[in-house]
């Protein structure tokens, strides 16, 4: 059976070049990179390489530049870096958990925070977090892309509002890094996160862009690694596949892939759209080439992520994060779908390397899927009283 994955937005492979760049750190090249030692500075020159790539990206200096282990350590370095007792912190209600769940701990810890819902079509209103902006408000923190919807938001003029305010400003671009035209000057942002594996990268390893000057307090303290903002001895075989892939995913942006992508997610959207009952989660909004978010009337989305499991296609309900849950998607609910309609939606997100046939076969095998599952939907509704 024919097996496409539709899952992008969860996680990617490592793409070939990938695995070529980080093979020699697992075995041959194995020294810690805080060693002075032939092998130490091997590792070292490793590290240096992928922060002279990932400062080329974020359009920073290398000093900027500070590896973790993917987007959530990113996120909380960020709010519990810089939000402290009595502080207010500006975010978003449709936000990873990773900033979500770090914003309701320092409310518990004595700070404030203001959550701005979105549109109806999931883009946030910089007007709302202008009046929401308090003489006490330490941080803006705002996502880049949606990871559910794939919808763009405005960071740009939020970034202006923030320096108006004298408000330091985050970035959450796990889900916009290799997607999107990327530069943390335009951005306005004081600090931006990023994750390896949503670029084709390997899970375990992401950076963080640090603007000189912003007064973040380490999350992780010990040693004196990386300007002593992240303890911890290197992940070099994963800063080496950051590195690489990242320096793909620059190659990605300029060689037309994007747009490759986004035709093959708009002939995707199009074809699942002539099926009656449906309708895009995000429509009319700027969107990240490679997603879509659709909702079938009169279906269960996890049945019908099971039912397409079984012929060959992996699509998600929502975040990988709440895969386990029952509850259905917070950020669908924030722009007012109720919970049938959110519990009805599924997420496609392709892969840079899709091709038309993976598109062919979701558009032969989805039709029958839904219709197999609305001709059960009385029996079911009847079976459970």
């Amino acid at each position: 059976m024919r097996r496409v994955y539709c899952d992008a937005n969860a996680t990617t492979p490592l793409l070939p070049e990938v695995m070529e760049a980080m093979r020699p750190y697992w075995m041959e090249q194995f020294g810690n990179a805080s060693s002075i030692h032939l092998q130490g500075q091997e590792a070292r020159k490793a590290v240096d390489r992928a922060r002279e790539t990932l400062a080329r990206f974020f359009n920073c200096h290398e000093a900027e530049v500070v590896f973790n282990s993917g987007g959530t350590e990113g996120d909380n370095t960020a709010i519990f870096g810089l939000v402290r007792a009595g502080d207010h912190l500006i975010t978003t209600s449709i936000e990873h958990s990773a900033v979500l769940r770090a914003a309701e701990r320092m409310v518990e810890r004595g700070a404030e925070a203001t959550f701005i819902a979105p549109e109806p079509n999931g883009l946030i209103d910089p007007e709302k977090i202008r009046q929401a902006i308090r003489p006490e408000t330490q941080l803006i923190s705002v996502m880049l892309a949606n990871n559910e919807t794939g919808v763009l938001q405005p960071v740009e003029e939020i970034g202006r509002i923030a320096a108006e305010a004298g408000a330091y400003f985050h970035i959450d671009a796990v889900q916009g890094a290799g997607k999107v035209p990327f530069d943390v000057r335009r951005f306005g942002c004081h600090l931006c996160s990023i994750s390896a594996h949503k670029m084709h990268g390997p899970k375990g390893a992401g950076a963080m862009y640090v603007r000189r000057g912003t007064p973040l307090e380490p999350l992780i303290v010990g040693g004196s690694h990386e300007r002593r903002q992240r303890a911890g001895t290197e992940n070099v075989t994963g800063i080496a596949g950051l590195g690489k892939a990242t320096e793909l995913a620059m190659a990605s942006l300029e060689n037309g892939t994007m747009e490759r992508v986004a035709a093959l997610r708009d002939r995707l959207e199009a074809g699942i759209l002539a099926i009656a009952g449906t309708g895009v989660n995000g429509a009319g909004a700027p969107r990240t080439a490679n997603t879509s978010n659709i909702r079938f009337e009169q279906v269960e989305g996890e049945a019908l992520v099971i039912a397409l499991d079984l012929k060959g296609v992996a699509v998600s309900g929502g975040s990988a994060c709440h895969s386990g849950s029952t509850e259905p998607s917070h950020v669908l609910m924030a722009m007012g779908l109720d919970k049938s309609a959110a519990g009805a939606s599924l997420r496609f997100s392709l892969l840079k390397t899709a091709m038309d046939e993976d598109v062919d076969h979701v558009l032969r095998v989805i039709p029958q899927a839904v219709a197999h599952l609305r001709a059960l939907a009385p029996e079911v509704a009847a079976a459970r009283g």
